[in-house]
């Protein structure tokens, strides 16, 4: 249980004790700052302690984002400061040279809680301080500045602030206008029925699970409930994120189960619209199968492109000056936020088509649609890297590697060619990845399975991938590397395949496909979460990408298109309980260990 330490002067009919045993302090009073410094050092050092001026005058909210938020190791508002077990050091110092400052006298005049917040500040410590906007967090000096903090309190309604602080500040417009006005009341609800953001993105996803059942159905009552359900589950979707802003229940392992079941939810509606249309007669696994190829590569473009960027400097080039302009005429943000087709607007298409179209017609429309915005915010983000000047950091370079995905053959090529690969100009290093990827694409397309070629083409393929990241990753347009790298295992997949012309072999691929990319997601959260890459031996276990390739190449080549399938489908279970018996164990592991809390606001896309 958190402690709070009351310092200072108490003022009679203040409503500071029971403002701080609401949010699940247990409360005790300091007589001076020395007996403050006593009461410290015997809070357990796992469990957090706040320093809180008697003479506090404020929202309860203002108080609850200073004092509860789990992802910071230090925090302060205005007559309270805070620290977790990763900040008591830091606490327990200054609250030391503050009491010995001050000579162990009565605090009245001024805020013991402000001037540790303040020495924090002096010895260069991160102190998180909540932007608090018209909430209210003060210690009146006097009688009359207290009247008027209290007049100030009144006047604003801090629940009204708290349910519109659980709102994305940056969403698409479909969830703004359509889904946010009402899905905040539904998060209140569960807050105060104690429900966890976990519970919620557990019933968003067993919803569209159950969506996917009844597009699986291939009747147009079950395409019908299933549309309505695919929307109900992101009105879930949105409420998790909104419940863990509005009770701030921020952690490691709901940032993970968030972003992971979001890619979950929609795949697997994918092939319960491909399993639906197979009943109804029309193979569409292809056209499945590409669209989730797509919308995992768009990702892939902005995980890229913002590891990349992670640590570079504000960017000035006449591209991103032009899109801070646009951003001051109102429609066009809107407008912009819609083309990039995010998951609102995505969801909200896929569900409609569902309900009143073919899914042969839902899946041409997604494949057009996602076709443009990945179109349109590539050429973008292009555009910025070339006009910008910026130096890539080694954390870039390194979690671009990390993207990368490499196994041993092609870390094995990087190896022998990193002198020649050190001469290459910097625009070569993602050409030589795209002509790599092309060709083992191209090849497997136009020679088919039962050929040597694919084989040969993906050996090349291997060696060009070894290329590309024989140095770090550090150019202008290297951050292409990664999405060039998964288009062309996923489409190799896809296209031998489609060529084997069995039945069974595309819902094959569409499984291995679904679980290479779930490694692949796996190993962006991971490191977003600052944890780096998934350990190396994971990697070489399934393979690297290029070392996927070349195996389902060979496949392709020596056995029968029956056989083809069944290889697959085992390599597909393969990698898929590999990947996720590793990574349900290092989030578990990595929330039950004290991770820092996290909370993934998400992709546009």
């Amino acid at each position: 249980m958190p402690t709070a330490i009351l310092t200072g002067q108490p003022v009679p009919g203040s409503s500071i004790e029971g403002d701080l045993r609401s949010l699940g302090y247990d409360v005790r009073t300091a007589a001076d700052p020395a007996d403050a410094e006593t009461l410290l050092a015997q809070v357990p050092g796992d469990q957090r302690v706040a320093l809180v001026d008697a003479r506090f005058v404020g929202h309860l909210h203002a108080l609850r984002l200073g004092l509860t938020d789990p992802r910071f190791p230090l925090a302060a508002v205005p007559g309270a400061v805070t620290a977790q077990p990763a900040g008591r050091q830091a606490l327990t110092r200054a609250v030391a040279r503050e009491t010995s400052a001050g000579g162990g006298t009565s605090v009245v005049v001024d805020s013991l809680a402000d001037r540790v917040a303040t020495a924090l500040d002096g010895e260069g410590t991160d102190v998180h301080r909540p932007e608090l906007g018209s909430l209210v967090a003060a210690v009146p000096a006097d009688p009359q500045a207290r009247n008027e903090a209290r007049q100030a309190v009144a006047s604003v309604d801090d629940e009204a602030i708290r349910l519109k602080s659980a709102v994305k500040a940056r969403d698409g417009f479909f969830t703004t206008f359509c889904i946010s006005p009402y899905s905040r009341y539904i998060a209140r609800w569960c807050a105060r029925r104690g429900l966890t953001p976990n519970q919620v993105t557990t019933a968003s996803l067993i919803t569209a699970l159950i969506a996917a059942g009844c597009a699986a159905t291939g009747t147009r009552v079950g395409f019908v409930a299933a549309g309505l359900l695919l929307i109900f589950s992101f009105v879930l979707d949105c409420t998790d994120g909104q419940l863990a802003r509005y009770s701030l229940q921020y952690s490691t392992l709901g940032a993970w189960l968030d972003a992971t079941f979001d890619r979950a939810k929609e795949y697997a509606y994918y092939a319960g619209l491909a399993l639906g249309a197979a009943r109804g007669g029309d193979d569409v696994w292809a056209l499945a199968l590409g669209a989730m190829i797509l919308q995992t590569c768009r990702h892939v473009v902005d995980f890229s492109f913002n590891e990349a960027n992670h640590d570079a400097t504000a960017n000035t080039s006449p591209t991103a000056a032009l899109s801070d302009k646009l951003d001051s005429v109102g429609w066009t943000v809107w407008l912009r936020r819609m083309i990039v087709l995010p998951i609102g607007e995505r969801w909200a298409m896929i569900a409609v088509l569902t309900a009143v179209t073919t899914p042969r017609i839902t899946f041409y429309a997604l494949l057009i649609g996602c076709a443009f915005a990945a179109t349109y915010t590539t050429a973008g983000r292009v555009l910025r890297s070339l006009t910008r000047k910026a130096r890539r950091t080694d954390r870039a370079a390194q979690a671009l590697a990390d993207l990368a995905d490499s196994g041993e053959r092609g870390l094995g090529f990087a190896a022998v060619l990193k002198k020649p690969a050190r001469r290459l100009p910097g625009f070569a290093i993602p050409a030589v990845a795209l002509l790599g990827g092309a060709l083992v694409v191209a090849v497997s397309a136009a020679t088919g399975p039962g050929t040597p070629w694919p084989p040969l083409a993906a050996l090349v393929y291997a060696v060009t991938s070894g290329i590309a990241v024989a140095r770090p990753l550090k150019g202008a347009l290297d951050w292409l590397v990664p999405p060039v790298f998964r288009a062309a295992e996923y489409c190799t997949v896809l296209v031998l395949a489609a060529q084997a012309d069995v039945k069974g072999a595309l819902p094959a691929a569409f499984g291995l496909v679904a679980a290479v990319a779930y490694h692949h997601y796996d190993t962006v959260y991971r490191i977003r979460g600052g944890a780096g890459a998934p350990p190396a031996w994971l990697v070489r276990t399934i393979g690297g990408h290029e070392g996927r390739t070349l195996l389902v190449t060979l496949l392709a080549a020596v056995l029968t298109a029956s056989q083809f399938t069944v290889a697959l489908t085992a390599l597909a279970v393969a990698v898929a309980v590999v990947v996720l018996v590793e990574s349900i164990r290092f989030w578990v592991t990595a929330h039950k260990g004290g991770a820092p809390a996290v909370h993934d606001e998400g992709e546009p896309a």
